[in-house]
């Protein structure tokens, strides 16, 4: 059998609430090629599997199961893990409680890359919705992806703080394979940032065409009890896992195309911020933000010492279970310093 033109790339855990609904909106797509949908299980504690494997049943051909047999507590090996297994030339992503609002978004991209093979990807504005499904009046959360020109470039994305479009927008080319970088550090560099990395792994390849056209739909739900990211994130310290994202991208980023001034600046922002945090709440956790960016952002990117010899993840929230295979990813960034002060208290 002849492998399919496009792969969606479809994550899930715990979504028997949206589950059917995102499903029938890749289903319901309308191609002149074939696609096949490729379902990263992470071991849900609630119907999720159930419904799939009734998709399954009706779709034999086109649905893909991968079930985990334990649950990653990370989220971005899940993702990493079935874009490996996705067979498409091109891949589009899609969450299990996110769903597209177009019949024709996908062949509306595979038209516009076969088209344009210098371009990587495309990606489109996308509808705010809650968790009754209705579209939410504030709008705060699409700040990020505002972009409004037609072309997007990797200078557009580390000069500015403004993305083409939100994951359920995404379609690439399928570079997993490629050999050419290293992608195994969208898990490593973090445990639920996944976006980030794919939108520079693709424009690393090429630019992005922005469609104007609103074609999917991003639910956006926190709870205080939520397992979703917008509902954890809630419950983190924002700026110290963005300070050490921003550590492992850089890191990464450099041994490919080197650091530009907007890497510089972002350096040394990250520098004053772990060094406040430090000083106004010393504990063994900010002592190691502080460590870490000492090393890497002031005395490397800054003072232009050499590179530290630095693994280019954090492993800052380390999962419960990591699987045999990938146990050498748990180590941290932050350098073996001995912390001078109590450990007594919290960030």
């Amino acid at each position: 059998m002849n492998d399919p033109v496009l792969s969606v790339l479809f994550i899930t855990y715990n979504h028997e609430k949206y589950l059917r609904q995102s499903l029938e909106s890749v289903l319901s797509q309308e191609t002149d090629f074939d696609f096949e949908v490729v379902v990263g299980e992470d071991c849900s504690t609630d119907s999720t599997r159930d419904i799939l494997r009734e998709y399954k049943k009706a779709y034999p051909d086109k649905v893909r199961l991968l079930f985990r047999d334990r649950n990653f507590g990370r989220p971005t090996l899940n993702v990493y893990e079935t874009a490996m297994e996705c067979r498409g030339k091109y891949i589009a992503t899609l969450e299990g409680d996110d769903y597209w609002i177009d019949t024709h978004k996908l062949q509306k991209a595979v038209d516009f890359l076969e088209a344009h093979p210098d371009y990587s990807g495309c990606a489109n504005p996308a509808l705010l919705i809650g968790e009754d499904g209705t579209e939410l009046s504030d709008k705060t959360p699409l700040r990020l992806y505002t972009w409004d020109k037609e072309v997007y470039t990797l200078t557009d994305y580390r000069a500015d703080d403004i993305w083409p479009g939100q994951t359920a927008s995404i379609v690439t080319r399928n570079f997993w394979k490629d050999g050419l970088y290293d992608y195994t550090v969208i898990y490593r560099a973090h445990d639920f940032i996944d976006d980030a990395w794919i939108l520079l792994f693709t424009l690393l390849h090429g630019p992005i065409h922005h469609f104007d056209e609103v074609m999917s739909s991003w639910r956006y739900v926190v709870k205080d009890e939520g397992e979703n990211w917008n509902s954890l994130n809630q419950r983190r310290n924002q700026y110290m896992q963005e300070t050490y994202f921003h550590v492992a991208q850089m890191y990464w980023l450099e041994q490919y195309r080197g650091l530009d001034k907007r890497e510089r600046e972002r350096a040394w922002y990250d520098f004053k911020l772990g060094t406040s945090i430090f000083v106004k709440h010393p504990s063994a956790e900010s002592w190691r933000v502080f460590a870490t960016v000492l090393k890497y952002d002031f005395l490397h990117v800054i003072c232009c010492f050499p590179k530290p010899a630095m693994n280019e993840h954090t492993g800052e929230w380390k999962p419960s279970y990591v699987p045999r295979v990938l146990n050498d990813i748990s180590e941290s960034l932050a350098p073996d310093a001995a912390y001078p002060y109590s450990k007594a208290g919290n960030v």
